[in-house]
């Protein structure tokens, strides 16, 4: 039996979901097949979507016609935008989510998507065809044949939990793994494999926990603007409105202490865990080791939904036996009775090394295949989803006949995100910041929509009806922009002069000059949020144009592009490491190689001298043959 589809998604949580969304709304024939269609969207571990940088991703997913923004806002509990005291660059939403009620709106809107059929089954090999992947083969015997496959099984691939000295399969705690798609890519495909780890910390129940010892966080007072740029009140569900408290607490010596005293039954201390685990959220273990001299350390109790007492403890992860958790737990203030719903684990898997993906996140070893997500070595819920609507696309446009795209650097964190994994050695579960991007004034949360918008509905990931509402408000812009410019006050100051007095989010209440002039009405909510955009790219002008100029010589050594099959050898001067790197990545650019570590600026300068002589013997042998050259 058979059947055929343009692209096929293999996976359910947030690569997956974007994915298929992204294949099927430029027309492509799509199949997603997940072990259990109830767990499509399932947030595995934190019940939050964003934070720094992962709330610019998120974002750029909106702004792309992505959902994860989308069902974010319709799903909130309580929103916050961090890092308010600093510049813009850095401000970061962050959104804390009904668990449930996210799970139910994501796959009622992927039920949706004319073009895409959801289907539970588990993938088990590929069918292969003069070097392309044609298929996949699945467990209960189908065969279906398409023309891309993406992949994103998130920590699936070959999974093992740990409750202390006690281990077992498992894609995450209630799921099987998939140990037979993890052998069919090594085997079958001949793709390296690495392993990684990662963890959960537990859940308890809100009614034994005592919340007069805690401090409360609620969301900001405020703050209008969400993730989504566009209208959510047709997803559903959606959640009542109301906001709930996060609450926190301190760990305490006591709970080092019990920490120390069972090392010994921790996997990743006695050798039980292979795989290597992320610096960046640290299991409650590697905290106490690491940093001995904290005598104590942050604790979130985050609310998992509206209709549950269930809580999530944001801050002690761990592996460490279900007694020795019990005691932890029952040593940190406002916990003494607690009692456990779910008990913490750590869980490692197989990924694929990355520098076996191109930046269209498609392996170059086979056509038609792509990765998403945490296969690709990456951790958090939004790097996968922007992983996935990248992968999903060019999939599609794989499946069309069209050439990949590939977004920069200079213009989308997804594109930082892309270019660190194919260019840097993966040793650790990878997380962005915004440290990672070199223009990151120019790449802020609040632009992303006048970033993307336009090229997203050229590529057909935005409808038109969206579409329409991105234009109207960058035509307000435009036309609150010129008017501020002609308007001139004492001194010869304009309105544009007077916003850059603004740092940070500008007192609307304030403003040094009448709005309505400007042709803005402080009761739309629209208007005050171009006065709020306006005002920061006032204030930041200078340090933009600066941004501007570097990013035009970034894009000149994006245009020279390396040959698929670049012979490094033959290129004189190169020290044996870059040769080496230069090798194994196949960057597609200079610009790309000039990020590799190692590869020197000089050796950039021979790669290009080097690039120059191809050049010219093409255009030669072109003229003798009476050819174009390329």
């Amino acid at each position: 039996m058979s059947d055929f589809f343009d692209v096929i998604v293999i996976g359910g949580g947030h690569a997956a979901c974007e994915a298929a969304s992204a294949s099927a709304r430029l027309g492509a024939e799509t199949l997603m097949l997940t072990m259990n269609p109830d767990h499509i969207g399932q947030m595995s571990c934190n019940p939050c979507i964003g934070g720094i940088a992962k709330g610019h991703l998120v974002r750029e997913i909106d702004a792309l016609g992505g959902l994860m923004g989308r069902v974010a806002d319709a799903c909130s509990i309580q929103f916050r935008m961090l890092n308010l005291t600093k510049g813009p660059a850095v401000w970061s939403p962050r959104a804390q989510c009904d668990k449930a009620c996210y799970q139910r709106a994501m796959k009622h809107e992927l039920e949706q998507i004319p073009n895409l059929t959801i289907r539970q089954d588990e993938a088990t090999g590929f069918v292969t065809e003069n070097g392309a992947v044609a298929g996949i083969t699945t467990m209960i015997g189908r065969t279906y044949r398409c023309k891309a496959v993406v992949i994103a099984t998130g920590t699936f691939l070959r999974g093992k939990l740990h409750y202390g000295l006690t281990h077992f399969s498992g894609g995450r705690a209630g799921d099987p793994a998939s140990n037979l798609l993890s052998a069919a890519l090594k085997e079958q495909l001949g793709l390296k494999l690495g392993r990684l780890k990662t963890g959960t910390p537990p859940r308890v129940f809100g009614s034994s926990v005592d919340f007069s010892q805690m401090d409360v966080q609620s969301s900001d007072e405020g703050l209008e603007e969400r993730f989504s740029h566009f209208d959510v009140s047709h997803i559903t569900p959606h959640v009542s409105g109301k906001s709930m408290d996060c609450r926190m607490t301190w760990s305490t010596s006591e709970t080092a202490a019990l920490v120390r005293a069972n090392l010994d039954k921790a996997p990743m201390y006695n050798g039980l865990i292979e795989g290597i685990g992320t610096r960046y959220c640290p299991s409650f273990e590697d905290k106490v080791v690491r940093f001995p001299n904290h005598e104590r350390h942050l604790i979130y109790l985050e609310p998992e939904g509206e209709a549950t007492d269930e809580y999530y403890v944001n801050g002690i992860s761990t592996s460490l036996p279900p007694e020795v958790q019990e005691k932890m737990l029952r040593s940190l203030p406002g916990l003494e009775h607690v009692r456990i719903m779910r008990y913490a684990y750590a869980i490692e898997y197989d990924f694929v090394l990355p520098e076996q993906l191109n930046r269209c996140f498609a392996i170059r070893a086979w056509q038609g295949l792509y990765h998403a997500g945490q296969i690709n070595g990456t951790s958090g819920y939004e790097e996968a989803a922007a992983q996935g609507l990248a992968a999903g696309l060019n999939a599609a446009r794989h499946a069309a006949g069209l050439p990949g795209v590939e977004f920069g650097r200079d213009e989308t964190y997804i594109g930082v995100l892309a270019d660190d994994l194919v260019t840097k050695e993966i040793t650790e579960p990878y997380r962005l910041f915004t440290s990672r991007a070199e223009y990151r004034l120019r790449l802020r949360q609040d632009n992303a929509d006048l970033r993307l918008c336009r090229k997203a509905h050229e590529l057909g990931l935005l409808n038109d009806s969206d579409f329409a509402v991105f234009t109207r408000y960058e035509d307000k812009l435009h036309a609150v922009e010129t008017a501020l410019c002609q308007m001139r006050f004492k001194g010869g100051l304009s309105g544009w002069d007077l916003l850059k007095e603004f740092h940070g989010v500008p007192d609307l209440n304030a403003l040094p000059f009448d709005a309505a002039e400007a042709g803005c009405d402080l009761n739309d909510r629209t208007d005050r949020r171009v006065l709020r955009e306006l005002a920061v790219q006032a204030h930041y002008e200078g340090y933009l144009r600066q941004e501007e100029d570097s990013i035009r010589h970034l894009r000149g050594l994006e245009s020279w592009r390396i040959p698929d099959g670049m012979d490094y050898g033959s290129v004189k001067g190169l020290r044996n490491e870059s040769r080496l790197k230069l090798t194994r990545i196949k960057p597609s650019t200079l610009a790309q190689a000039g990020r590799i570590d190692g590869v020197t600026p000089a050796e950039i300068g021979l790669l290009q001298v080097h690039l120059e002589r191809i050049r010219r013997a093409e255009k030669e042998a072109a003229q003798t043959s009476g050819e174009p050259a390329e």
